[in-house]
């Protein structure tokens, strides 16, 4: 019988994020891979809910409050995992926020709003995961959610472009490091996903016609996402490191 190289039975899966949208979605798919889920995020009756529905499929999975954003809520987040889990294989993370504003308008606080969620936490919570999984001796795998607006700009996105862009280059050299670990760390670069940050833009006259005008005419189906994440977090994926994912429908490679 041939291996399922994507089959994730035995391993244990932290994502980020986890209470609504990409987060949701990849701790649904993981789970139904067969990882042990820790689903971790800010909102906790959603993160029960989201187990609540991982365990009506026969999955498992663990609710964990967390603020990357803070160090003793991310220290107490740990100590709870640590009860649940000796090592954690697989890290996706994917919690951030999308604040629309000119640059002319962004202020400091802007600024370290979106820096601290979208790019200093992927730095907090590996650096914690990578410590756990270079004590155990065990392979993992490392998956940054970045953005297709980290690879160009977008017109009042500066503060999350540039972001979604450290998380690009932070991927790369992570990658570098900890190969040596047999630790894999990519990234995906999702485009235009309808989520909880950009619904009601979407829902208008102008969202509307935005997204008629890219290649895909069309945005994202979740279920579009989930077999690159896959991909990255399983053995199928084995020789893949340092890499950028573009997930788009062809959006990054249309003509000017």
């Amino acid at each position: 019988m041939k291996k399922n190289r994507f089959d994730l039975s035995g391993r244990t899966a932290l994502v980020t994020g986890a209470s609504s949208g990409f987060g949701a979605q990849f701790s649904k798919v993981l789970a139904e891979a067969g990882a042990e889920i820790i689903a971790c995020a800010r909102r906790v009756d959603r993160l029960h809910d989201l187990v609540a529905q991982i365990e009506a499929n026969g999955g498992r999975a663990h609710a964990v409050e967390m603020d990357v954003t803070n160090i003793d809520s991310v220290d107490r987040a740990f100590e709870h995992i640590d009860r649940i889990t000796p090592a954690v294989d697989i890290l996706v993370n994917n919690a951030g926020i999308g604040v629309p504003g000119l640059f002319v308008k962004t202020t400091e606080q802007d600024w370290d709003n979106q820096i601290e969620t979208n790019l200093k936490a992927v730095w907090r919570i590996s650096r914690r995961v990578v410590d756990r999984m270079r004590a155990n001796k065990t392979s993992g795998s490392i998956i940054n959610i970045s953005s297709i607006l980290g690879l160009a700009p977008g017109v009042a996105m500066t503060l999350y472009a540039i972001s979604k862009a450290g998380v690009i280059q932070l991927t790369k050299n992570m990658a570098l490091e900890l190969a040596r670990d047999n630790i894999r760390v990519n990234a995906i670069c999702p485009g235009y996903f309808k989520t909880e940050l950009n619904e009601a833009f979407f829902a208008t006259e102008q969202g509307r016609d935005f997204i008629a005008g890219t290649l895909a005419k069309r945005w994202g189906e979740m279920e579009e996402i989930s077999g690159p994440l896959l991909l990255l977090a399983s053995d199928a994926g084995s020789f893949i490191n340092g890499a950028t994912l573009t997930v788009d429908g062809g959006h990054m490679v249309d003509a000017l």
